[in-house]
């Protein structure tokens, strides 16, 4: 429906060009939303990286865009989001490899489904959707602040895609232990809206901890795509097994935008020049250039906080005490 009538009810369009020089990571970037950003970006220029988990998915999206836009200079690099191994072995090559990085885009997750656990043992929307997220970001970070210093170049901007499902997330959230996060009796809705409110937190306490100290030029954003017609959308089948999952997916897939709409509000999150004009940091939109109301938990300084602790907590215990590079020390794990 949506996806029919944007030009009267939106979301506005939002074409990026002359990126060319930049530099873009993008997790989940072969599939659904975070292929079109990604097809946007290396359209305009902009060498563009994608992060998926199946090998198939990414060949098609290369040969995809490549298709459209041959001097696309566009990668794909294979890596399971849901195992902090993968992620450490995968996004600390990609920064010793790369010279820059200029957009780093947090699209990788999977919709409300059936309790599983990841390859660490984490309950499986959270540890896809947030923890790994979390961790490519601190392996990225020294080479994000050391672009930030390149004389003449833009802040680097983060966007995360969260949800307006984060209001979803359960009244009682407090991330303080493993056994809040493996808790089986949330449902698979309540779980899907407690990553996405992690998502937003992350923004937040990462200006608020890291950026704002240090007074580093970088913007970290948040966004809702919108309802988009997605495969994520057959998820909901799994989530709810009968009538009520069918009906929802079918819901989803009518109601909703496309995903090249669904990319917009990334898209102007990525490349507006009001961001940098307006000094516009941690803030988070629910279409292009509309600010959302995020819910009170996710303007909670202090949740935000006890997430930061549990999400380093995970990572050392499952990788050791040196799995997590300083947010402070800003030379630390770049190419010499």
């Amino acid at each position: 429906m949506q996806s029919a009538l944007h030009k009267v009810i939106g979301p506005r369009k939002v074409h990026p060009d002359n990126l060319h020089g930049r530099v873009a990571v993008v997790t989940g970037g072969a599939l659904g939303i975070g292929y079109e950003i990604s097809r946007a970006l290396a359209h305009a220029g902009c060498r563009t990286i994608m992060v998926n988990r199946k090998a198939e998915e990414g060949q098609a999206a290369i040969s995809q865009i490549k298709e459209e836009s041959p001097d696309a200079v566009i990668e794909w690099k294979q890596c399971d989001l849901g195992s902090l191994g993968q992620v450490r072995s995968v996004f600390s090559e990609l920064r010793d490899s790369l010279d820059r990085l200029d957009v780093l885009v947090l699209s990788a997750g999977i919709n409300a489904n059936v309790y599983e656990l990841d390859a660490d043992g984490i309950e499986h929307i959270f540890g896809v959707n947030y923890l790994g997220q979390y961790y490519a970001t601190n392996q990225l970070w020294p080479l994000l602040v050391a672009t930030s210093r390149i004389p003449g170049a833009s802040p680097p901007r983060i966007v995360a895609l969260s949800s307006e499902v984060h209001r979803a997330a359960p009244s009682d959230v407090k991330f303080n232990t493993i056994d809040d996060i493996n808790n089986e009796a949330l449902g698979p809705t309540q779980r899907y809206g407690r990553s996405k409110l992690a998502l937003i937190l992350l923004t937040k306490t990462l200006h608020e901890k890291v950026i704002k100290p240090s007074d580093s030029l970088i913007r970290v954003l948040a966004v809702h795509p919108g309802t988009v017609k997605t495969g994520m959308q057959d998820q909901w089948k799994a989530a709810y097994p009968g009538i009520t999952g069918h009906l929802l997916s079918f819901a989803m897939k009518a109601l909703g935008r496309d995903p090249e709409q669904g990319a917009y509000s990334s898209l102007w999150a990525l490349t507006a020049p009001e961001i940098d004009e307006k000094n516009i940091n941690a803030a988070y939109y629910t279409d292009p250039g509309t600010p959302g109301k995020e819910s009170a938990q996710a303007s909670n300084p202090q949740l935000g906080e006890a997430l930061w602790k549990l999400s380093e907590h995970l990572v050392k215990d499952k990788l050791g005490n040196d799995a997590l590079l300083s947010w402070r020390d800003q030379s630390q794990g770049l190419r010499k």
